[in-house]
C-alpha cells in the first residue's frame, strides 16, 4: 500500500462472503421447504386419525351422551300435629303478633324462613270425607271438612249457611241480598247489560263471605275470583273452595294484589267493610289498577242508599252522606264515572278515555296524581301500593272492555298484550293452544277422571298463556292459572282471554288452605325453578293444598323423575309413569294420587 499498488485481498474476501451468503439463503430456503412438507404431512395424519376415531365412535354408539337422572335418598315424612290441619304457612295466625296492625298488614303474606319450614304431612280433620261433587257442592258440603260454626251462629238470620246434620247448606243469602243471591244478581244485570251478552267475563269479589255471589255468576258465564283474608273463625276462602268456587287468600292492605293491571272486567264489594275512603283512597286506587278500562266497580252497602239505610248501620245520616260524598269525589278523581244505581247497588265505570288521565297529569296539584313511567303497573309480587292513578297506555288501547271480543270468542283471539311477552305472537298462541289440546286429550286417556265430576278445582302451577285451562273449557272444572313471579309476564294474556290466575313464587307457600285442589298440573316446573326452589319443599306444599284422593300430573324432564317418585313415596302418594303423547324420551309424565289417611292420634 505504501508503494501505491492496490491489494487483491478485499476482492477475494468479498467474493467469499457473497458465496457464503448465497449458500446460507439457499440452505434456509431448502429447510423451510422441507419443514413445510413435514408439517403438511403431519397435519394430514392427524386429520385422518381424528376422522377415523370419530367415525368409529359414531358407528359404535349413535345415541347422544345422556346425563344420569338426579337421585335422592328415600325418606318418610312424619305426620304434623292436629293443630296443623288448617295450616297456611304465609298467613299463619300464630305469627300475627310479629307484625304491625297498621292497615291490618299482619294479615298479608309473611312466609316463614327456610329454617322455620315444616317438613311434615298435614292430616285432615277427624271425620273428613271426599268432597261432594260439583254441582251439588255449590249447595252443600260436609261439616267435618270445614268444621267452623262461627258464620252459622253469627249470620244465621242472613242465611249465609245453615248446619243440618252432618252438612252445611248454602241457601244463597247474604247481608245485602236477603231475598237470595240470584235475585241480587238479577238486579245487577239490569244495571249492567254487559253481564248478559259476554262483555263481562272475569270478576273479583273482595270480602267474599262464603262466595255465593261468585257461585251464582258461574251459571251466567262469568268467572269470579273470591278474595278474603285468613281469619280464625269465618274461613271464607275455605268454604268457597270446598264448594268448588274459585277463591284465594288475600287482602288489600299495604301491598298490591297478585294480579296484573287491567285484569278484571268487574270488581264487587257487598258490605265488605273495606274503608274505601281512608288513607287517601289507596284501596280504591288498587281496584282501579286491576279493573280494565271500561270495566265496573260495584258497591252495595254503606254508604250507598244512605238516606234509607242509615238506621241499620249504627251511624247517622249525616255521617253516611259525608262518606258517600267522599267516595264519589275520590272515584271521580280516579277517572271513574257513576254508571247506574238502584236501591242498595251502585255501579261505577272506569273510563277508557285518555283525556281524563291527561288532565290529572297536567294538574300538578291533583290528588291522586298520575303514576309516572317508572312505576310498572303489572308489578304485583310484594309490590307496595302506590298512591297514584295508573293511566292507560298504548299497550292496552285495545284491551278495554268493549274493545276485546266478547266471551267465548275472546278465548281464542290473541290479545294485544301478547306482544309484550318475549317471543309472543298470535301464531305462537295458536300453536300453543293446539299443543295443549293434544296434551289434554292424552291426559284424559291416562287419567279418566279428568273431564268428569270427580275433578273440580284445578291448578296449572306454571302456565304461559293458559293453554291447559283453555283445553278444559268445556269440562266441569275451573283452573287457577299460576304465572311465576320470576318468569315472563304472561298473566295479562291469561286474563285477556277470559281466564283467571295469579302471580306466585313456588319457593313459598301458596295463598290457600290445605285440601283445596283436586288436580295439580305442572309442566317442567323443576326444570325451570330447581335452581331456586328446593324440590322437597315444593312437593310438601303441593301435598298441603291437594285434597286426599286428588291427583298430580307431572310433565317433566326424565332427569327429575326418579327424585320426584322417591319423595312422592315418602308423602304416601301412589305414582305411575306414563309416556307423553309423542313418546319423547327426554320427557316423561308422572301421574300421582294422594291417599286419604288420618292422623294416628285420631279415629279413622
Amino acid at each position: 500500500m505504501k508503494s501505491g499498488k492496490q491489494s487483491s485481498q478485499p476482492e477475494k474476501g468479498s467474493s467469499r462472503i457473497l458465496s457464503l451468503t448465497i449458500l446460507f439463503i439457499a440452505f434456509c430456503g431448502f429447510s423451510f421447504y422441507l419443514g413445510g412438507i413435514f408439517c403438511s404431512e403431519r397435519h394430514k395424519i392427524e386429520v385422518k386419525d381424528v376422522t377415523r376415531t370419530t367415525t368409529t365412535k359414531a358407528v359404535a354408539s349413535p345415541k347422544e351422551p345422556t346425563v344420569s337422572p338426579i337421585q335422592v335418598k328415600s325418606v318418610s315424612f312424619p305426620e304434623c300435629g292436629s293443630e296443623f290441619q288448617d295450616y297456611t304457612p304465609c298467613t299463619d295466625p300464630k305469627r300475627w303478633k310479629k307484625y304491625g296492625t297498621h292497615r291490618l298488614s299482619f294479615l298479608e303474606r309473611h312466609c316463614p324462613a327456610v329454617y322455620e319450614k315444616s317438613e311434615c304431612l298435614i292430616p285432615p280433620p277427624d271425620g273428613y270425607k271426599p268432597p261432594i261433587r260439583w254441582p251439588k257442592s255449590r249447595e252443600q258440603c260436609w261439616y267435618r271438612n270445614v268444621p267452623y260454626d262461627w258464620i252459622n251462629k253469627q249470620k244465621s238470620n242472613q242465611h249465609w249457611l245453615q248446619k243440618e246434620g252432618d252438612k252445611f247448606h248454602f241457601p244463597g243469602g247474604g247481608t245485602m241480598f236477603p231475598r237470595g243471591v240470584s235475585h241480587y244478581v238479577d238486579l245487577m244485570q239490569d244495571l249492567i247489560p254487559g253481564m248478559k251478552d259476554g262483555t263481562v267475563r272475569t270478576a273479583i269479589d273482595t270480602g267474599c263471605g262464603v262466595a255465593s255471589w261468585g257461585g251464582d255468576l258461574l251459571d251466567r258465564g262469568i268467572l269470579s275470583l273470591s278474595l278474603a283474608p285468613r281469619d280464625n273463625h269465618e274461613a271464607q276462602v275455605q268454604f268457597a273452595l270446598e264448594r268448588g268456587i274459585p277463591a284465594i287468600l288475600g287482602i288489600i292492605s299495604t301491598q298490591r294484589l297478585p294480579f296484573p293491571s287491567n285484569a278484571f272486567d268487574m270488581a264487587h264489594c257487598s258490605r265488605c267493610l273495606i274503608p274505601w275512603t281512608e288513607f287517601g283512597g289507596i284501596y280504591l286506587l288498587e281496584i282501579h289498577r286491576i279493573v280494565r278500562p271500561g270495566g265496573f266497580w260495584i258497591l252495595s252497602g254503606p254508604p250507598v242508599n244512605y238516606n234509607r239505610r242509615w238506621r241499620g248501620w249504627n251511624t247517622t245520616m249525616e255521617d253516611q252522606k259525608s262518606d258517600y260524598n267522599k267516595l264519589q269525589t275520590l272515584l271521580t278523581s280516579m277517572c271513574f264515572k257513576k254508571y247506574a244505581q238502584k236501591d242498595d247497588i251502585a255501579v261505577w265505570q272506569k273510563l277508557s278515555d285518555k283525556s281524563c288521565y291527561d288532565k290529572i297529569a297536567k294538574n300538578m296539584e291533583a290528588y291522586p296524581p298520575k303514576c309516572d313511567d317508572s312505576i310498572e303497573p303489572d308489578s304485583a309480587w310484594y309490590t307496595p301500593l302506590r298512591p297514584c292513578v295508573v293511566g292507560p297506555t298504548s299497550k292496552v288501547k285495545n284491551s278495554g272492555l268493549g274493545s276485546i271480543p266478547k266471551w267465548p270468542e275472546r278465548l281464542n283471539v290473541a290479545p294485544e298484550r301478547i306482544g309484550d311477552v318475549h317471543g309472543g305472537s298470535a301464531s305462537g298462541l295458536k300453536h300453543d293452544d293446539g299443543k295443549w289440546k293434544n296434551r289434554v286429550k292424552h291426559y284424559k286417556k291416562i287419567l279418566p277422571g279428568l273431564g268428569t265430576d270427580k275433578i273440580r278445582n284445578v291448578m296449572d302451577m306454571n302456565t304461559v298463556y293458559g293453554g291447559f285451562a283453555a283445553a278444559l273449557i268445556e269440562d266441569p272444572v275451573w283452573v287457577m292459572n299460576v304465572v311465576s313471579s320470576y318468569s315472563a309476564n304472561s298473566l295479562p294474556v291469561v286474563f285477556d282471554r277470559g281466564l283467571i290466575g295469579t302471580y306466585h313464587d313456588w319457593c313459598e307457600a301458596f295463598s290457600t288452605y290445605p285440601r283445596t285442589y283436586d288436580l295439580l298440573h305442572l309442566d317442567s316446573l323443576f326444570t325451570l325453578e330447581s335452581h331456586r326452589c328446593e324440590m322437597k319443599y315444593v312437593l310438601l306444599e303441593m301435598d298441603r293444598i291437594l285434597r286426599p284422593s286428588g291427583y298430580v300430573i307431572f310433565r317433566e324432564s326424565s332427569y327429575f323423575m326418579d327424585a320426584i317418585t322417591t319423595l312422592a313415596k315418602g308423602m304416601r302418594w301412589s305414582c305411575r309413569r306414563e309416556e307423553t303423547e309423542y313418546a319423547v324420551k327426554s320427557e316423561k309424565i308422572l301421574v300421582c294420587q294422594k291417599k286419604l289417611w288420618f292422623s294416628s292420634n285420631q279415629a279413622s
